[in-house]
């Protein structure tokens, strides 16, 4: 038995425009594959280059995909009536992304796909990010940390414009 201390850096920014609008900026950027095709697609691919042009159909102008949405909101609005702040909790990521890390990081695939939390807090809507690479330092490859500071970059980027 073993366990591991990973330190954690989460980026986050801060918006002043509407959930609803951060939102729609997001979605219009990742993409929203059915996922009961997706899979059919990829278990049907008889090459990997088959997989990698399945993969690259689904996914976003910001080359990621969505794989689960969490209104957690949604709760909070049971216990504490409209009132309630908004929260959203977005799965997403690129399966291509995802296999480079495993392949030198097996443990990577706890990370990846990654989570996006978009809630209300007084000062605005807050996109909220924790950072792959910071996930995979403590791994020493630095294959593995090379791919996920790719991906931290390109989740920021997508967070920063759907924030402005």
């Amino acid at each position: 038995m073993t366990t591991r201390l990973v330190n954690v850096q989460r980026f986050s920014v801060v918006s002043s425009k509407s959930l609803a609008d951060v939102l729609a900026k997001l979605d219009a950027a990742v993409g929203h594959p059915n996922m009961a095709a997706f899979r059919n697609d990829v278990t049907s691919a008889k090459s990997f280059a088959e997989v990698e042009a399945v993969v690259q159909r689904a996914a976003g102008t910001a080359g990621l995909m969505e794989f689960a949405r969490f209104d957690l909101g949604e709760f909070l609005r049971r216990k504490l009536g409209e009132r309630a702040p908004q929260s959203v909790r977005l799965v997403i990521g690129n399966p291509l992304i995802m296999a480079q890390m495993v392949e030198h990081v097996p443990d990577a695939g706890s990370y990846a796909p990654v989570t996006i939390l978009v809630d209300e807090r007084p000062d605005g809507v807050h996109l909220s990010y924790d950072k792959m690479a910071s996930f995979l330092a403590s791994y020493g490859s630095p294959e593995a940390l090379k791919v996920a500071q790719d991906l931290d970059v390109k989740v920021e980027t997508l967070l920063t414009a759907a924030a402005a």
